[in-house]
């Protein structure tokens, strides 16, 4: 019986990812062409996230920092941490760090955490661009996004099946950044 309900699993993420790789094709490009655009000129990506969001945003970064699946020159990235239940926790690390032309990726499976808000509005404050890796429709962040931002909503309810999704969203993501900077490569098994 349990084995059954593991191959579910397996199953349903295999399904949503699927789905979803038409829908978010060009809101992903999108992304890609916003990091590189900040990291061309000389800028930084800022990413956070809250609650189950927040390890994806250390491992993004360290991906972004360090090459993902080829070596490249370093692009800059950093995780924020949200080290306390603060609200203001992300926002205040966005004023002290972000500066116009860098990029703030923001990852929630709800987009209703305060802390990623005050984030967004402390981002909107300093003239930078934001990214918002979502699930459920976006919830209230999605209404703060501006025309210039990048909205990535996999389009799902459940929070794993979500996290999956964006997952595979980083590693694109990074792959389309390599990509562009360091010409097109045969994308193996």
């Amino acid at each position: 019986m349990l084995d059954l309900r593991i191959q579910q699993h397996f199953i349903d993420s295999a399904d949503l990812q699927y789905q979803a790789a038409e829908p978010l094709a060009k809101p992903v490009e999108a992304g890609v062409q916003a990091l590189l655009a900040c990291v061309t000129s000389g800028g930084k990506v800022l990413v956070a996230g809250w609650g189950g969001t927040a390890a994806a945003a250390p491992y993004f970064a360290s991906l972004f920092v360090g090459g993902f699946e080829r070596e490249r020159p370093e692009l800059a990235a950093l995780a924020l941490t949200a080290d306390s239940p603060d609200d203001q926790c992300l926002a205040r690390q966005v004023r002290a760090l972000g500066h116009m032309g860098d990029v703030l990726m923001v990852l929630t499976a709800t987009g209703d955490e305060a802390a990623l808000l005050q984030a967004v509005r402390a981002a909107h404050e300093r003239d930078m661009t934001v990214m918002a890796l979502t699930g459920k429709g976006g919830g209230a962040l999605a209404k703060l996004l501006r025309e210039t931002d990048v909205h990535v909503c996999v389009p799902h309810d459940r929070a794993a099946r979500i996290r999956e999704v964006q997952q595979l969203v980083l590693h694109c993501l990074c792959d389309g950044v390599d990509a562009q900077l360091l010409g097109e490569q045969e994308l193996s098994e």
